[in-house]
């Protein structure tokens, strides 16, 4: 009997530990070197975090210079710095130096190995000092990576990698990049406006690989170039896919295309049978305009307005404004489950009150598609009508995006599915 009874033991106070994990899940983090937050370090917040993340994080950088690097594995992370220009996070590491003697944290300044992870208004440099050596600023495998409004500063090589090759996706907006041989070097799919880029070697700023799907592609829109006298614009090794839109370029740059690395040892040199596809719109030089970069798009390779849905192929929506809409209901005597389009993020206890005055109170389902909400009398469905957030809670989508998106409870009577 005592064996018996044993397994349902565990089973409760296993269960009762998850509980207890998804219940103390914090939704913002404070970082302040001087005392003033949570942890000192970025690493002491890191370390903090759950082994699974399925809620969004907020971890806010105080001001300060943080002499650190880090890796992120969870998903769903924000690192938000208080502002742009004086929260730093810096770290000389040499990819090299990092390959001879490896550490569990990772070849770069910030590693992200985690879906959905956003960096927004601070500055991660790698201060190793070789000009051209690879010195990765942020290295990633994740997808789903926005980059806003921050300065990734290098001297070398590498300096943002995100790398997930099969199904990375990424978007970057109002950014300052700056390194030696491909800098910006995403595989797979990416989206760039508002960006400066500066080049510090005669070498090419952009770089892209996107051999493992026909439709993986670098879209840059509204950016300059800029970098020491002679330098190029990009240069690919794999199968790739450039478009430029509304390009600035300096008078610095060299009279040179985007061209594909050829090696003597044909064994080295990748697959190229999707041919050259380097496209052009309304780009300009200050040193005036080359002939290569000359307006090439039509109808044929682009029928669509080219956006971040768009070069997503329609996958993602990092500049969504709307949150997660409920897509199905269940009334069950007392309590409701909501079904969303997306993992719902839950930030205090929501309270929920419908038209007729019933009140929801949250239950369980946080970091799930699903949310379940209970009442003290029988429910039925005009009791849910007109349901709002009737205390300081939040519902927010969970997907990296651009801005936060609470949930869209007034759509719970346009379904037809109803059990």
């Amino acid at each position: 009997m005592v064996m018996k009874n044993s397994v349902p033991g565990v089973l409760i106070v296993l269960l009762l530990d998850l509980s207890i994990l998804m219940a103390e899940h914090r939704a913002t983090i404070i970082v302040d070197r001087n005392g003033g937050g949570d942890f000192r370090t970025l690493t002491e917040a890191v370390d903090a975090l759950p082994m699974f993340n399925y809620e969004r994080t907020t971890i806010i950088i105080q001001n300060g210079v943080y002499n650190e690097k880090i890796r992120i594995e969870q998903d769903y992370i924000t690192l938000r710095g208080e502002s742009r220009d004086s929260t730093v996070i810096r770290y000389n590491q040499l990819r090299e130096a990092w390959t001879q003697n490896k550490d569990s944290v990772g070849p770069a300044v910030i590693n992200l190995h985690g879906d959905d992870i956003v960096l927004e208004n601070l500055t991660v440099e790698n201060t190793q000092p070789e000009i051209g050596s690879h010195a990765f600023a942020v290295y990633g495998t994740g997808t789903r990576t926005i980059i806003n409004c921050c300065n990734l500063l290098g001297k070398g090589g590498d300096t943002v990698a995100l790398w997930d090759y099969k199904t990375g996706m990424y978007y970057h907006a109002d950014c300052r990049f700056e390194g030696a041989v491909d800098f910006v070097c995403p595989r797979g799919w990416c989206y760039i406006r508002d960006s400066e880029f500066f080049e510090v070697k005669k070498t090419a700023a952009i770089w892209h690989a996107g051999g493992f799907n026909r439709d993986q592609k670098l879209v840059l829109e509204n950016c300059r170039f800029d970098g020491i006298k002679d330098f190029r614009l990009g240069r690919h090794h794999y199968e790739a896919q450039f478009y430029l839109l509304n390009c600035r370029f300096s008078a610095n740059m060299a009279d040179e295309p985007i061209y594909r690395v050829v090696y003597e040892d044909n064994t080295r040199n990748r697959p190229f049978n999707w041919g050259k596809r380097y496209y052009f719109q309304d780009c300009h030089s200050d040193g005036g305009d080359f002939v290569w970069f000359q307006d090439n798009l039509n109808g044929t390779q682009n029928p669509e307005p080219i956006t971040a849905v768009w070069t997503f192929g329609g996958r993602w929506n990092p500049e969504l404004v709307e949150g997660p809409a409920i897509i199905d209901f269940e009334i069950q005597k007392e309590y409701i489950l909501l079904h969303f389009t997306e993992i719902v993020s839950v930030i205090g206890q929501p309270l929920l009150k419908s038209t007729n005055g019933k009140t929801f109170t949250y239950q369980s389902g946080r970091g799930s598609d699903t949310l379940r909400f209970t009442t003290n009398k029988h429910i039925e469905k005009r009791d849910l009508a007109g349901l709002a957030i009737a205390n300081d809670a939040k519902l927010l989508g969970t997907t990296a995006s651009l801005r936060e998106r609470s949930v869209n409870l007034h759509c719970i009577f346009s379904y037809e599915r109803h059990r």
